[in-house]
């Protein structure tokens, strides 16, 4: 199952992946994003707003959306101009 049951787990996701997808028009790196979503996941376990199992399956679905270069199309179409479109000289 890779849906969420929980509202909470739901806002949590698309807030870590709304915020990511900021970082990427910024030239983050995905090591960047995943230390971003790694210190969001820390905080929520901190504060204990979400159930463990939720927690769990939030871990392992932004793990997987941040490798996932399809994450990452703009809605025309075309991939983000973050790191997947940068140019080495």
């Amino acid at each position: 199952m890779t849906s969420f049951e929980n509202p909470k787990a739901i806002r949590h996701f698309q807030s870590i992946c709304d915020n990511c997808q900021d970082l990427v028009t910024r030239f983050h790196t995905p090591s960047d994003l995943k230390l971003y979503s790694d210190g969001y996941l820390q905080a929520l376990r901190n504060c204990s707003t979400l159930e463990q199992v939720d927690l769990d399956k939030l871990e392992r679905l932004i793990e997987r959306w941040i490798l996932d270069p399809s994450s990452f199309i703009d809605p025309g179409g075309g991939e983000n101009k973050g790191f997947f479109d940068k140019k080495i000289i």
